[in-house]
């Protein structure tokens, strides 16, 4: 049987491949704070590999793009999760099996786990068959999980384990007990009594009073009592213990390899979709994103900080949304303006818009069309490192190279600030020329930076602003607008931080 693959359909062989370490824009795009929120409780399924492993082949972001529109579907995506539950059962049950040290006892738990694997497997086909799914990935499953529920190999699988589960249920015995001797026989119709002790008994029912009573752990251990007397049962039963010794060897393998591929790829879309949903529920929209390895001309509507609206979903604060876009020539968003306006805020989104995408997943937004890079690279401001012996200024010249050494025109680049610990002058000379490289590699940037001259070099690049409350300039909108950088919102707040308004400079001068 053809094994499939939720996350990479018929790619799965020749293009899958997991990253297990995290990209190195990742802290600087706060993108580990949202891999984290996301993965947090799926321990078990090591999805982060997954989540730091970017595609590049746009069909396969499509595949990915069709299953999240299947899942949304709020009945389907509820039968999925509930598959998934089962497994986690099968799986604690087999983990049980495994660590217990008495031999029925442990073949009993591997019982228990084939029954549950079972049901899941017939109960998901049922529900994928009855489901409207326009998904390839979904609609193979669909197929594959059909076949594999009338498979010779599982139908034989149900019938035994059933048949074993209902034998093993008609056992009757009694056990006897007289001081330290214990037998144990066959059940000969005896009465029960306890009924009968609790009758008598209830008229010394009191009502509520303080309870004495110790609850004691309850486990799924055996002790050697009890292990003595499952194997004197089995003595008593001994065809059908031995059917559960063979059971056991012969199933000792019984999840398919698909199946388990699909609990584990599904998850996935199952901690994304979650976590989408947690911010939909704040007002925030997501999209399909249209990606393209060819077309440069990007836009984005009403799109945000991905990792500061899960940081706000604590709080009242509203998330303030953006547009951008950059079409023809153009390559290079520089973004200026007053200090804390989401200038910083703004180049992290865009860098987190282009990951998520090329992870096929839904990104924030009303709309967007992106370019599916080959790499990400991220220059932020980093605290001087006294092993590297290297000055500030010298370390900032040493990572942009690095950076330009490896670029390619369809990389992407996100300055932060750079060259703020050397003079205006020097940083405006050493920022054109890096940009001027930017341009002739014909890569997508965005830089943040306080020098307006950088926003006028050339037909690749555009400007955009952070803006403040026209009345009020201190008053941060958090709104980046595509407009001629002018400086006078900086200029007015660096006056107010010196207190060299004139308002205020003319008060001094009275006092």
């Amino acid at each position: 049987m053809q094994n499939h693959s939720i996350l990479f359909g018929s790619y799965n062989g020749s293009l899958r491949r997991e990253n297990v370490e995290i990209p190195l824009f990742f802290v600087d795009l706060n993108l580990d704070q949202v891999i984290e929120t996301i993965t947090a409780r799926k321990e078990e399924y090591n999805l982060t590999p997954f989540f730091y492993s970017p595609l590049k082949d746009v069909d396969i972001i499509e595949f990915r793009q069709e299953v999240f529109r299947d899942l949304e579907n709020a009945e389907l995506f509820a039968n999925v999760k509930a598959f998934a539950e089962r497994m986690i059962i099968v799986r604690r049950y087999i983990n049980l099996s495994n660590k217990l040290y008495y031999k029925y006892h442990k073949e009993g738990w591997f019982l228990e786990a084939a029954l549950v694997y079972c049901e899941a497997i017939l109960s998901l086909a049922d529900q994928l068959k009855q489901s409207t799914l326009r998904s390839r990935g979904m609609q193979d499953l669909t197929a594959f999980f059909n076949a594999y529920a009338q498979s010779e190999q599982f139908t034989t699988l149900v019938q035994e384990t059933r048949a074993l589960k209902a034998r093993l249920q008609s056992i009757q015995y009694s056990i006897m007990i007289k001081g330290s001797l214990v037998r144990v026989r066959k059940y000969e119709s005896e009465v029960d009594y306890s009924i009968e002790v609790e009758r008598t008994f209830e008229k010394f029912k009191q009502g509520t009073v303080k309870n004495y009573r110790v609850d004691l752990t309850v486990t799924s251990g055996m002790n050697h009592v009890e292990a003595k007397i499952l194997e004197c049962v089995a003595k008593l039963y001994p065809d059908i213990f031995q059917e559960l010794v063979d059971y056991f060897l012969r199933h000792t393998y019984f999840m398919h390899d698909t199946v388990q591929t699909f609990d584990r790829e599904i998850q996935f879309y199952i901690s994304y979709l979650d976590f989408v949903l947690n911010l939909k529920r704040k007002g925030l929209e997501f999209c399909y994103p249209k990606v393209s390895p060819q077309d440069k001309s990007i836009f984005a509507h009403d799109t945000y900080d991905i990792a500061l609206a899960n940081k706000r979903m604590v709080d009242a604060s509203p998330i303030i949304c953006n547009d951008f876009y950059l079409e023809g020539k153009e390559r290079i968003i520089v973004v200026s303006g007053p200090n804390q306006g989401g200038k910083t805020t703004f180049a992290r989104m865009f860098g987190q818009l282009h990951f998520l995408a090329s992870l096929g997943c839904p990104v924030p937004g009303k709309s967007a069309q992106l370019f599916l890079y080959d790499q990400i690279f991220t220059h932020f401001e980093k605290e001087e490192d006294i092993r590297n012996l290297r000055g500030k200024l010298q370390d900032d010249l040493v990572r942009i190279h690095s950076i330009l050494e490896h670029a390619t025109s369809n990389s992407i680049i996100i300055m932060n600030e750079i060259f703020t610990s050397t003079s205006l002058e020097d940083a405006i000379f050493l920022s054109k020329h890096i940009l001027q490289k930017i341009i002739l590699l014909d890569a997508l940037c965005v830089c943040v930076t306080f020098m307006d001259e950088l926003s006028t070099l050339g037909e690749q690049t555009i400007s955009m602003v952070s803006t403040v409350v026209p009345d009020q300039p201190a008053l941060r909108t958090y709104k980046i607008i595509r407009k001629p950088a002018d400086g006078l919102a900086h200029a007015i707040c660096i006056a107010e931080k010196h207190r060299l308004t004139y308002t205020l400079i003319k008060e001094r001068i009275n006092v």
